[in-house]
């Protein structure tokens, strides 16, 4: 039996790729769903495209749970000209965590930390117990998690895996 192979989707950086890909699309009510049509868009695809053969055993989207961050408070400084969302991103935050939860994902955020830090204290406790990760995002500063054979990085937006060798 192969060994567990869990998969985090780094769903903050789904959301912004979707919201500045797509045209702005609203519902009946008027409310703007380009962000949560785009994402789920993408996240139908990667479902389809995930063989079962080396495909997860496990998988999570993880999100960013809000601006304010522990590193805000060691530096006031930390980000201080990333502005904030757009205004009709902010309403979709919530329909896209429910559409998460549609597809029977677990959605994890934590107060106080970034999409980032929650995938990699995820990642580090399964390399710890021989499961293999795959983490789904193009963040350059996640490729310092990459391990040769054990943790890599699946950048859907090229279609390419992404290795050690790559890193360096």
């Amino acid at each position: 039996m192969p060994s567990p192979h869990l998969y985090l989707v780094d769903g903050s950086s789904y959301i912004f790729r979707a919201y500045h890909r797509l045209p702005p699309l609203t519902n009946r009510h008027g409310l703007n769903v380009g962000a949560v049509y785009g994402y789920t868009t993408m996240l139908w695809k990667l479902a389809e495209s995930l063989h079962k053969s080396d495909g997860p055993t496990h998988l999570a989207v993880i999100f960013d749970a809000g601006a304010k961050t522990f590193r805000n408070d060691m530096y006031g400084e930390y980000k201080a000209n990333r502005p904030p969302p757009p205004p009709d991103l902010v309403p979709q935050f919530p329909l896209i965590r429910d559409a998460t939860r549609a597809f029977s994902l677990p959605c994890i955020e934590e107060d106080g930390l970034e999409a980032d830090d929650i995938i990699a204290c995820y990642s580090k406790a399964a390399l710890e117990a021989g499961w293999k990760v795959t983490i789904v995002s193009s963040d350059k500063d996640l490729m310092q998690l990459v391990e040769d054979g054990r943790l890599d990085l699946y950048d859907t937006m090229n279609d390419r895996r992404i290795g050690r060798v790559y890193v360096i």
